[in-house]
Formats: structure tokens, sequence, C-alpha cells
């Protein structure tokens, strides 16, 4: 399947991580809601699974929201150097189109973006935007897309050329720290 992308512009990878499992304090509103002790976990095994997979990121984004800011800390430590790192308020609560118009402002010399953010807008980006995908990768990612998942997609073109339907998703994981 990746033969079939060839010839149709440079490779571009989408990774897609929900934010690692988060506490719910009892007072605290949703966006300031810290992560929990299985994410605290979770969100370092999420940067390993990163590097595993060589899905080192050129530029994150990722929600503001207090969970997504500590699982991207988290994981990034992980990671050997830090890439930048942008924080944008409109993927806390963002729908699927939401996701995708955030997405398709990227810069043309970005390769790999990693977008950090929260169900259900990350798992409804995820599916409207694969065409083909890799073993039963889809078929999971149908199934659940639970905290701290890491999904992988890859497509030919420019960011803001991405469209349902045009990438390939390559990879699924749910990384999961030592208890």
């Amino acid at each position: 399947m990746v033969e079939e992308l060839a010839g149709r512009g440079p490779l571009r990878r989408l990774v897609a991580l929900r934010h690692a499992k988060s506490d719910w304090p009892e007072g605290v509103p949703d966006h300031d809601r810290p992560l929990g002790p299985r994410g605290l976990r979770d969100a370092p095994a999420a940067g390993r699974r990163l590097v595993e997979a060589d899905c080192l990121p050129d530029l994150v984004l990722c929600s503001t929201a207090r969970r997504t800011r500590q699982t991207w800390e988290l994981a990034a430590a992980e990671l050997g150097s830090t890439p930048i790192a942008r924080y944008d308020p409109r993927i806390y609560g963002a729908d699927d189109q939401d996701l995708l118009d955030v997405v398709r402002e990227v810069p043309t010399d970005i390769e790999t973006l990693l977008l950090i953010g929260h169900n259900p807008g990350l798992q409804d980006l995820i599916l409207m935007l694969v065409g083909q995908s890799f073993g039963d990768t889809l078929q999971r990612a149908q199934a659940k897309f639970p905290t701290s998942a890491v999904a992988v997609l890859i497509w030919r073109g420019a960011w803001s050329d991405l469209a349902p339907g045009s990438a390939t998703l390559t990879d699924l994981a749910v990384p999961r720290g030592q208890r």
C-alpha cells in the first residue's frame, strides 16, 4: 500500500495521541483536570512508543488542557530531543472537522506532526481520514481509541490538501506504563 503513495508529493505523517488517563478531582473544571496515577505511568510509555515506531515529530500541536500538556511533557522526556510544541486552544473540545482545519494549517516544511488531543474528536478525525489501513488497525480504531492511544496516518501531498479518505492508517498502539 505504501508503494501506491509514490509520486504524489512529499510523504506526510500525522501521529495522533490521545492524552493519558486523567484524574477527576472534585471542583476542578474539565480543562484543568490533571493526569491520574495511571496517566502518569502511561504518558512516558507513549513517548517511548514514538521512539520505537520512529515517529519523532517535527512539530507538536497540543490542546491547552492540563492533562494534554502533562501528557506531552512526560512523553517528550522520553524522546531524546524536544521538537517545537504549540499549545492551541482550538484543539480542546474540537470535533473532527475543527481538528482537520488545524492540521491543514501546518507549514509545508513539517513532515511529521504529533497532534495531542481528546476524544471523540481525535478518533473521529482518524476515522474520517482513513482510506486504507494496515492489518486490523482500522477495526481497532473504530472499536476504541483509549487514553494514551497512538495512531499513525500517512499520505502524500501538502497538509492543506489532507482530505477525508486520503490517508493510510499504518499503526495503532495503546502504550501502557509499568505499575
